[in-house]
């Protein structure tokens, strides 16, 4: 096992949860164990051509929600406007072929030109797959068995936002999670994901919709953290098992959250900004007693990513911004190691595996660093279509979703 897998599974203790598989071959979610993005993957090429693809299908809908998989199952959304349809498509990851599909009306609401009509990533367990979708003027969470039967939906009510839908629902110790985030007063939902009978639900005030997806920190005493972002709330830590806000720290985040927060030698990074700029990163220390408050620990402004998640390796944090800047830090004093431009523009988030950075831009290059305390381009692969989906990894493979189509590229032969 090479070096960096070592402190991939290393970091992953840290920032893992009792009874989760942080490390299978499953991605379950936004950037799949506990949004993370770290993935199991050995000799993931760097530089690729067509004729390396395991396999590349197109998809039956556009959109720029991410796959997820369990197993050899990998489901993907995607949004046929000339047919009214949102789709669900099951895909065998070893092979590309279609398992099946499940179409649902697709009602007309606005988007930003930005986003499209299936951005929200879905999540699954080894039950079921669980898609968040507009309805009418409701916003739906639906569960489908992994046979694409029907299994469980519920309405969470009317949505409202300038910029369309984009929440993604994340499994966690039985409990489906969902953030309605959004113009109006919303709420955060739990619901048992074998029946969709709520649990309990939690108010959100109304603003400006955000569309962070939380991750899931340990507190004292076995009791777990859900970790929130928004503009009107700041981060919020929402006790897992009963809903309860734990802790608040509202201010910090004066705009929009889009990127989902990471846990990292203990603290919690967050940024948020706007598409007029505005953008910063800000490290977040959680109150180590009962009654203290959060602290801002740091906060970065130069070159900060708005929609981009950061990623967080051993002690290094890398920054990739919508500009195509990508920066190094130290995650526990956000000093800066190191600073480049790789180009292109990002709406994508980076993920990791095999030590190695890769993201995709918005014209469908795929580029690829070295994950380290050196800048280091390994790689640039022109996929041929624009995308904003970010990558999995699972079954040691990278999957990446462009606007309209799904690649796999898998390991070199291993030198002998």
């Amino acid at each position: 096992m090479s070096a960096a897998c070592n402190i991939l599974i290393a970091f992953s203790v840290l920032v893992g949860l009792p009874g989760q598989r942080v490390f299978g071959q499953e991605w379950t979610r936004f950037r799949g164990p506990n949004g993370t993005g770290l993935g199991l993957a050995t000799n993931l090429p760097s530089q690729w051509t067509d004729a390396d693809y395991r396999w590349k299908v197109k998809l039956p809908g556009a959109g720029h929600s991410s796959p997820v998989l369990w197993g050899d199952r990998l489901f993907v959304t995607g949004a046929d406007a000339a047919a009214d349809q949102f789709v669900l498509v099951c895909l065998n990851a070893d092979t590309g072929q279609q398992v099946w599909q499940r179409d649902f009306p697709l009602p007309a609401y606005h988007i930003h030109a930005n986003n499209t009509l299936a951005t929200a990533t879905p999540a699954t367990d080894e039950n079921h797959v669980y898609v968040s979708r507009v309805a009418g003027k409701d916003l739906l969470l639906t569960a489908l068995n992994h046979d694409g039967s029907p299994a469980w939906e519920f309405n969470l009510g009317p949505i409202r936002t300038e910029h369309g839908q984009g929440h993604s629902p994340i499994v966690h110790a039985g409990r489906v999670i969902l953030a309605k985030d959004h113009d109006l007063p919303g709420r955060i939902v739990a619901l048992d994901a074998a029946t969709g009978r709520l649990l309990w639900e939690t108010p959100r005030r109304g603003g400006h919709a955000d569309y962070s997806t939380p991750c899931v920190v340990p507190a004292k005493a076995g009791a777990e953290w859900l970790i929130f972002n928004t503009r009107e709330d700041g981060i919020a830590a929402v006790d897992a098992a009963t809903g309860k806000v734990a802790w608040q720290a509202p201010g910090v985040l004066s705009l929009r959250s889009v990127s989902s927060p990471v846990a990292v030698a203990g603290l919690l990074i967050s940024s948020c900004g706007s598409g007029a700029g505005g953008n910063y990163v800000v490290a977040l220390r959680p109150p180590a007693q009962p009654g203290e408050k959060p602290a801002i620990a740091w906060q970065i402004r130069k070159s900060a990513p708005y929609v981009p998640t950061s990623l967080a390796l051993g002690e290094l944090l890398f920054l990739w911004s919508e500009g195509g800047i990508v920066t190094c830090v130290r995650a526990a004093t956000g000093e800066a190691v190191w600073q480049e431009r790789v180009g292109g523009n990002y709406f994508s988030s980076p993920v990791c595996a095999d030590g190695k950075l890769i993201n995709l831009s918005t014209t469908g290059e795929v580029v690829v660093l070295a994950a380290s305390d050196k800048y280091t381009l390994l790689g640039r692969n022109a996929l041929g279509e624009g995308g904003h989906a970010t990558p999995a990894v699972a079954r040691g493979c990278l999957f990446v979703r462009t606007l309209n189509h799904l690649v796999c590229v898998g390991p070199r032969p291993a030198t002998p």
